[in-house]
């Protein structure tokens, strides 16, 4: 299915406006994912079998991952394509997943477009300046991604889905204000505070800045879904540290923008960010804004999903929120945990059973094996 791309105020790169039919070799076109319990669920339905996948699935919690990370830079093993392909795929053999989630990073399409950025170990992803002048914003919105500098992102997908068969394959990217946050700060921060000023201190720097890297978000999540993604999710890591409004206003937009470079497309789409309790009504409207048909809210561990549901509304599927922490409590714990989230979202048109964050990295891995078995025996 298609659906029109929204009526955002063009600034910068040019945003689709025509429907675009998907390839034909394509897993939601030749079959492959489409009735796969991950897209029935996104899409409003209630599969035979619940899915669940785990943000940060891929990762420092496998032992094979790693083996195979040994010797690589992050950014290095996000653009070398069997490299990405085989972390992608580790958990889906491991632990029996409804989806595999795209192994790469959302700075990467600052690096492909030019950005001098570098993920260090125990910090995070670290600028080589911190962008906060009209002057640092002109620079940076000269840079942009071509056909060329997205190439190992194409392979990558490519050999990913070839490899997955009938498991669909989750296209991300990083909302425009948390790439925003990182620029602006430099590195990471705990309140965002210079991003937060700027967005106040000088809005047209700061409107320029979002769009700029909405765009970049938006050629990097088509990219992922032309090359064979059966869905995507845009990951707002930090909207958590804004009020409503200045979320409304300065974020929402972008955000819409960043997620309508794939709304002619028809895939189904995931918004998530973490704090974000008092943002999921405006979240959900960022998917209705980009012309998103098929649409979900992810939901962190701290709001319980039948809350979350009456915030919401009819209509919309949503995606969690098992507490991270809990992994590492005694199974019996767990158990209970995990049986009255899927119960608190048995209202909801469709469910993807997720966490509410990311794994962490210390996370025993039968622990998701067998979260996975119990999902898929409710």
């Amino acid at each position: 299915m298609t659906s029109p791309t929204p009526a955002v105020e063009p600034s910068g790169a040019t945003v689709p406006t025509t429907p675009a039919p998907l390839p034909a070799d394509h897993p939601l076109v030749d079959g492959r994912t489409a009735t796969s319990s991950l897209v029935r669920a996104l899409r409003g339905d209630r599969p035979e079998r619940l899915p669940v996948w785990f943000m940060r699935q891929a990762g420092r919690s496998l032992p094979e991952y790693r083996e195979v990370r040994a010797g690589h830079a992050m950014l290095d093993s996000c653009l070398n394509p069997p490299l990405a392909t085989e972390i992608t795929l580790q958990p889906v053999r491991r632990h029996g997943v409804d989806a595999g989630i795209f192994f790469s990073d959302i700075v990467v399409p600052l690096r492909l477009a030019g950005v001098d950025v570098d993920i260090q170990p125990g910090v995070g992803p670290v600028m080589d300046q911190a962008y906060r002048t009209p002057d640092d914003v002109a620079r940076l919105v000269e840079k942009s991604l071509d056909a060329e500098a997205l190439a190992p992102i194409r392979e990558a997908v490519r050999l990913t889905v070839a490899q997955l068969g009938h498991t669909p394959l989750i296209g991300f990217g990083g909302a425009p204000f948390t790439l925003a946050a990182y620029l602006v700060e430099g590195r990471p921060s705990r309140d965002h505070l210079a991003a937060r000023t700027l967005m106040h201190a000088d809005p047209a720097t700061w409107d320029r800045l979002v769009t700029w890297t909405a765009d970049l978000t938006g050629a990097f999540v088509r990219e992922q879904v032309l090359a064979g993604a059966s869905a995507v999710q845009l990951f707002d890591s930090w909207a958590g540290s804004l009020s409503l409004a200045d979320y409304e206003a300065r974020v929402a937009p972008s955000s819409a923008r960043a997620l309508g470079h794939v709304a002619d497309l028809g895939v189904p789409a995931i918004h998530f960010g973490t704090g974000t309790g008092h943002l999921l009504e405006a979240m959900r409207d960022v998917l209705t804004s980009a012309g998103i048909a098929d649409r979900a809210v992810g939901v962190d561990y701290r709001t319980p999903l039948d809350e979350a549901l009456a915030m919401v509304g009819d209509g919309i599927s949503i995606q969690g929120n098992i507490d991270p922490a809990l992994l590492a409590a005694p199974w019996e714990v767990l158990e209970a945990h995990v049986r009255d989230v899927v119960a608190r979202g048995a209202d909801a048109p469709g469910h993807v059973v997720n966490l509410g964050h990311g794994v962490p990295p210390e996370t025993d891995p039968t622990v998701l094996t067998r979260i996975v078995e119990l999902v898929h025996a409710l």
